[in-house]
Protein backbone atom coordinates (compact mmCIF):
# COMPACT_ATOMS: atom_id res chain seq x y z
CA UNK A 1 0.00 0.00 0.00
CA UNK A 2 1.07 3.64 -0.71
CA UNK A 3 2.48 5.12 2.46
CA UNK A 4 0.19 7.76 2.80
CA UNK A 5 -2.58 4.75 3.36
CA UNK A 6 -1.01 3.61 6.59
CA UNK A 7 -2.29 7.01 9.02
CA UNK A 8 -4.48 6.61 12.01
CA UNK A 9 -8.09 7.76 10.61
CA UNK A 10 -10.28 9.75 12.96
CA UNK A 11 -13.85 11.82 13.27
CA UNK A 12 -13.16 15.01 10.55
CA UNK A 13 -15.92 17.07 9.32
CA UNK A 14 -15.55 16.77 5.62
CA UNK A 15 -16.16 19.86 3.73
CA UNK A 16 -17.26 19.45 0.22
CA UNK A 17 -17.29 22.07 -2.57
CA UNK A 18 -18.62 22.34 -6.62
CA UNK A 19 -15.92 24.02 -8.81
CA UNK A 20 -17.16 24.48 -12.18
CA UNK A 21 -14.70 24.98 -14.81
CA UNK A 22 -14.00 25.22 -19.14
CA UNK A 23 -12.37 22.71 -20.97
CA UNK A 24 -8.55 23.75 -21.35
CA UNK A 25 -8.97 25.95 -18.51
CA UNK A 26 -6.81 26.10 -15.02
CA UNK A 27 -9.29 24.97 -12.29
CA UNK A 28 -7.90 25.56 -8.36
CA UNK A 29 -9.75 22.56 -5.81
CA UNK A 30 -9.90 24.53 -2.62
CA UNK A 31 -8.66 23.31 0.75
CA UNK A 32 -7.79 25.46 3.68
CA UNK A 33 -7.20 24.87 6.87
CA UNK A 34 -8.51 27.27 9.19
CA UNK A 35 -6.81 25.56 12.93
CA UNK A 36 -3.58 27.34 14.55
CA UNK A 37 -0.22 27.68 12.05
CA UNK A 38 1.91 24.07 12.06
CA UNK A 39 5.14 23.91 10.85
CA UNK A 40 5.43 22.32 7.11
CA UNK A 41 7.83 19.87 8.11
CA UNK A 42 5.03 17.88 10.38
CA UNK A 43 2.68 18.14 7.66
CA UNK A 44 1.84 15.89 4.85
CA UNK A 45 -0.88 16.58 2.41
CA UNK A 46 -2.24 14.15 -0.14
CA UNK A 47 -4.74 14.94 -3.00
CA UNK A 48 -6.19 11.85 -4.35
CA UNK A 49 -9.25 10.73 -6.42
CA UNK A 50 -12.05 9.95 -3.95
CA UNK A 51 -14.58 8.57 -6.20
CA UNK A 52 -12.14 5.54 -7.12
CA UNK A 53 -8.97 5.85 -5.18
CA UNK A 54 -7.85 2.49 -7.18
CA UNK A 55 -7.66 4.27 -10.32
CA UNK A 56 -5.37 7.34 -8.82
CA UNK A 57 -4.29 6.87 -5.36
CA UNK A 58 -1.89 10.03 -5.26
CA UNK A 59 -3.03 13.42 -7.66
CA UNK A 60 -0.31 15.33 -5.45
CA UNK A 61 1.59 15.15 -2.19
CA UNK A 62 3.28 17.41 -0.17
CA UNK A 63 5.48 15.58 2.43
CA UNK A 64 7.52 17.68 5.14
CA UNK A 65 7.34 21.14 3.30
CA UNK A 66 8.38 19.27 -0.21
CA UNK A 67 6.57 18.31 -3.22
CA UNK A 68 6.67 14.43 -3.60
CA UNK A 69 6.34 12.88 -7.04
CA UNK A 70 6.95 9.09 -6.30
CA UNK A 71 3.43 7.99 -6.23
CA UNK A 72 1.81 10.56 -8.33
CA UNK A 73 -0.60 8.93 -10.92
CA UNK A 74 0.87 9.25 -14.80
CA UNK A 75 -2.35 11.12 -15.59
CA UNK A 76 -1.50 14.31 -13.76
CA UNK A 77 2.51 14.31 -14.17
CA UNK A 78 3.61 17.77 -14.55
CA UNK A 79 -0.50 19.33 -14.11
CA UNK A 80 -0.31 20.06 -10.60
CA UNK A 81 0.66 22.83 -8.49
CA UNK A 82 0.43 23.97 -5.02
CA UNK A 83 0.22 27.57 -3.92
CA UNK A 84 3.74 28.07 -2.25
CA UNK A 85 3.19 31.42 -0.66
CA UNK A 86 -0.40 30.39 0.35
CA UNK A 87 1.09 26.95 1.99
CA UNK A 88 2.27 28.41 5.40
CA UNK A 89 -1.37 30.50 6.14
CA UNK A 90 -2.95 26.67 5.61
CA UNK A 91 -4.59 27.09 1.92
CA UNK A 92 -3.34 23.66 0.24
CA UNK A 93 -5.36 24.43 -2.35
CA UNK A 94 -4.29 22.52 -5.79
CA UNK A 95 -4.27 23.71 -9.48
CA UNK A 96 -4.91 21.64 -12.11
CA UNK A 97 -3.44 23.09 -15.21
CA UNK A 98 -5.61 21.72 -18.56
CA UNK A 99 -8.58 20.47 -17.92
CA UNK A 100 -9.77 17.41 -19.60
CA UNK A 101 -13.65 15.54 -19.43
CA UNK A 102 -11.23 12.85 -18.16
CA UNK A 103 -10.38 15.13 -14.94
CA UNK A 104 -14.14 15.17 -14.35
CA UNK A 105 -13.82 13.63 -10.54
CA UNK A 106 -14.03 13.85 -7.12
CA UNK A 107 -11.22 14.96 -5.64
CA UNK A 108 -9.73 14.68 -1.76
CA UNK A 109 -8.04 16.56 0.02
CA UNK A 110 -6.11 14.94 3.30
CA UNK A 111 -4.09 17.25 5.74
CA UNK A 112 -1.89 14.67 8.17
CA UNK A 113 0.35 16.02 11.32
CA UNK A 114 3.22 14.14 12.35
CA UNK A 115 3.48 12.91 15.70
CA UNK A 116 4.13 9.64 17.08
CA UNK A 117 1.31 8.72 14.40
CA UNK A 118 -0.16 10.40 11.42
CA UNK A 119 -3.22 12.43 12.49
CA UNK A 120 -5.62 13.44 10.07
CA UNK A 121 -6.69 17.32 11.02
CA UNK A 122 -8.32 18.54 8.10
CA UNK A 123 -10.16 16.69 5.32
CA UNK A 124 -11.94 18.39 1.84
CA UNK A 125 -13.71 16.98 -0.56
CA UNK A 126 -13.88 18.75 -4.28
CA UNK A 127 -16.55 17.60 -6.64
CA UNK A 128 -15.06 18.99 -10.41
CA UNK A 129 -17.50 19.74 -12.94
CA UNK A 130 -16.79 20.67 -16.51
CA UNK A 131 -18.83 22.71 -19.35
CA UNK A 132 -17.36 24.40 -22.85
CA UNK A 133 -19.59 27.07 -24.43
CA UNK A 134 -21.93 26.33 -27.18
CA UNK A 135 -22.07 28.23 -30.53
CA UNK A 136 -24.39 30.69 -31.25
CA UNK A 137 -27.36 28.77 -32.58
CA UNK A 138 -28.24 29.24 -36.02
CA UNK A 139 -31.77 28.80 -36.91
CA UNK A 140 -33.04 28.15 -41.02
CA UNK A 141 -36.82 29.13 -40.97
CA UNK A 142 -38.72 28.10 -44.44
CA UNK A 143 -39.17 30.34 -47.29
CA UNK A 144 -42.63 30.91 -47.71
CA UNK A 145 -45.23 32.48 -49.87
CA UNK A 146 -47.97 35.19 -49.42
CA UNK A 147 -50.51 32.28 -49.67
CA UNK A 148 -48.76 28.96 -47.20
CA UNK A 149 -50.57 29.91 -44.18
CA UNK A 150 -51.97 26.61 -42.62
CA UNK A 151 -49.52 24.95 -44.58
CA UNK A 152 -46.44 22.59 -43.06
CA UNK A 153 -43.25 24.39 -42.49
CA UNK A 154 -40.06 23.90 -41.02
CA UNK A 155 -37.42 25.07 -39.49
CA UNK A 156 -34.37 23.56 -38.29
CA UNK A 157 -31.49 24.61 -35.58
CA UNK A 158 -27.54 24.00 -35.23
CA UNK A 159 -24.93 24.53 -32.44
CA UNK A 160 -22.01 23.11 -31.50
CA UNK A 161 -18.33 22.53 -29.48
CA UNK A 162 -19.73 22.54 -26.25
CA UNK A 163 -20.12 20.56 -23.20
CA UNK A 164 -21.86 18.35 -22.08
CA UNK A 165 -24.73 17.14 -23.71
CA UNK A 166 -27.64 20.22 -24.23
CA UNK A 167 -30.99 20.65 -23.70
CA UNK A 168 -32.70 22.39 -26.69
CA UNK A 169 -35.75 24.00 -26.67
CA UNK A 170 -38.38 24.99 -29.45
CA UNK A 171 -40.22 28.19 -28.18
CA UNK A 172 -43.79 29.64 -29.74
CA UNK A 173 -42.72 33.51 -28.79
CA UNK A 174 -46.80 34.17 -29.27
CA UNK A 175 -47.63 32.66 -26.72
CA UNK A 176 -44.17 31.64 -24.98
CA UNK A 177 -45.40 28.08 -25.46
CA UNK A 178 -42.78 25.13 -25.75
CA UNK A 179 -43.25 23.42 -29.21
CA UNK A 180 -42.00 19.29 -29.30
CA UNK A 181 -38.97 18.98 -31.83
CA UNK A 182 -38.98 16.53 -34.84
CA UNK A 183 -35.64 15.69 -34.25
CA UNK A 184 -33.07 15.88 -31.90
CA UNK A 185 -29.53 14.63 -33.09
CA UNK A 186 -26.82 15.56 -30.93
CA UNK A 187 -23.30 14.23 -32.45
CA UNK A 188 -20.29 13.84 -30.01
CA UNK A 189 -16.94 14.89 -31.56
CA UNK A 190 -13.37 13.00 -30.95
CA UNK A 191 -12.44 16.56 -28.36
CA UNK A 192 -15.27 15.47 -26.33
CA UNK A 193 -17.27 18.17 -27.17
CA UNK A 194 -20.56 17.74 -28.96
CA UNK A 195 -22.63 19.61 -32.16
CA UNK A 196 -26.65 19.52 -32.02
CA UNK A 197 -29.10 19.67 -34.62
CA UNK A 198 -33.02 19.91 -34.17
CA UNK A 199 -36.20 20.41 -36.40
CA UNK A 200 -39.67 21.75 -36.09
CA UNK A 201 -42.44 20.59 -38.33
CA UNK A 202 -45.67 23.39 -37.58
CA UNK A 203 -48.38 24.65 -39.04
CA UNK A 204 -47.83 28.23 -41.17
CA UNK A 205 -49.55 31.33 -39.81
CA UNK A 206 -49.95 34.70 -40.88
CA UNK A 207 -47.79 35.65 -37.80
CA UNK A 208 -44.90 33.52 -36.95
CA UNK A 209 -42.39 33.84 -34.29
CA UNK A 210 -40.00 30.61 -33.56
CA UNK A 211 -37.48 30.75 -31.19
CA UNK A 212 -34.76 27.88 -30.60
CA UNK A 213 -32.77 27.91 -27.19
CA UNK A 214 -29.90 25.85 -26.11
CA UNK A 215 -29.25 25.68 -22.41
CA UNK A 216 -26.39 24.12 -21.02
CA UNK A 217 -26.70 23.44 -17.70
CA UNK A 218 -23.61 23.01 -16.01
CA UNK A 219 -22.38 26.50 -17.37
CA UNK A 220 -26.01 27.86 -16.88
CA UNK A 221 -25.28 29.50 -20.39
CA UNK A 222 -28.54 29.59 -22.31
CA UNK A 223 -28.10 30.64 -26.41
CA UNK A 224 -30.81 31.48 -28.42
CA UNK A 225 -32.25 32.32 -32.36
CA UNK A 226 -34.81 34.00 -33.34
CA UNK A 227 -37.34 33.96 -36.92
CA UNK A 228 -39.76 36.37 -37.07
CA UNK A 229 -42.34 36.85 -40.09
CA UNK A 230 -45.44 39.32 -39.88
CA UNK A 231 -47.89 39.78 -42.46
CA UNK A 232 -48.10 43.55 -43.82
CA UNK A 233 -51.21 45.19 -43.23
CA UNK A 234 -52.19 44.32 -46.93
CA UNK A 235 -51.37 40.97 -46.31
CA UNK A 236 -48.89 40.80 -49.33
CA UNK A 237 -45.65 40.57 -47.57
CA UNK A 238 -43.68 39.99 -44.32
CA UNK A 239 -41.86 42.80 -42.15
CA UNK A 240 -38.71 41.74 -43.63
CA UNK A 241 -39.93 42.59 -46.98
CA UNK A 242 -40.94 45.94 -45.70
CA UNK A 243 -37.26 46.93 -44.88
CA UNK A 244 -35.78 45.62 -47.89
CA UNK A 245 -38.61 47.85 -49.97
CA UNK A 246 -37.86 50.52 -47.69
CA UNK A 247 -33.61 50.32 -48.00
CA UNK A 248 -34.21 49.91 -51.58
CA UNK A 249 -36.92 53.61 -52.28
CA UNK A 250 -33.35 54.94 -50.16
CA UNK A 251 -31.40 53.67 -52.17
CA UNK A 252 -33.34 54.86 -55.42
CA UNK A 253 -33.55 58.19 -54.20
CA UNK A 254 -30.24 58.63 -53.64
CA UNK A 255 -29.02 57.81 -56.89
CA UNK A 256 -31.23 60.13 -58.29
CA UNK A 257 -29.80 63.12 -56.52
CA UNK A 258 -26.52 62.51 -57.30
CA UNK A 259 -27.46 62.11 -61.12
CA UNK A 260 -28.44 65.31 -60.38
CA UNK A 261 -25.61 66.73 -58.33
CA UNK A 262 -23.63 65.43 -61.57
CA UNK A 263 -25.41 66.91 -64.14
CA UNK A 264 -25.11 70.81 -62.12
CA UNK A 265 -21.49 70.43 -62.48
CA UNK A 266 -21.53 69.68 -65.98
CA UNK A 267 -23.65 72.09 -66.45
CA UNK A 268 -21.20 74.99 -64.97
CA UNK A 269 -18.21 73.57 -66.25
CA UNK A 270 -19.81 73.55 -69.85
CA UNK A 271 -20.45 77.59 -69.19
CA UNK A 272 -17.16 78.35 -67.92
CA UNK A 273 -15.69 76.78 -70.99
CA UNK A 274 -18.46 79.09 -73.53
CA UNK A 275 -17.53 82.51 -71.72
CA UNK A 276 -13.53 81.58 -71.68
CA UNK A 277 -14.14 81.00 -75.57
CA UNK A 278 -16.12 84.19 -76.00
CA UNK A 279 -13.85 86.21 -74.22
CA UNK A 280 -10.82 84.64 -76.23
CA UNK A 281 -12.64 85.51 -79.55
CA UNK A 282 -13.70 89.46 -78.26
CA UNK A 283 -9.70 89.98 -77.47
CA UNK A 284 -8.68 88.91 -81.44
Amino acid sequence: LPLFLSFNLVAIALEEEIIVSKLGDNATLSCIYQGRKLPLKNLRVYWQIADDPEECSVVHALISGQDNESEQCIHFKNRTQLFWDRLESGNFSLLLLNVSQSDERTYKCVVLQKTEYNKVIHQAEVVLSLGASYSQPILSGPIRNSDSTGEEVTFSCRSGNGYPEPNVYWINKTDNSRLPPSELEITPHADGTYSVFSTLKVKATSNMQIECSVENKILQENLSANYTQLKQSDGSGTESHKNLEKNGRGAQAAGIISIVILMGLLAVLTCWLWRRRSSKLVSY
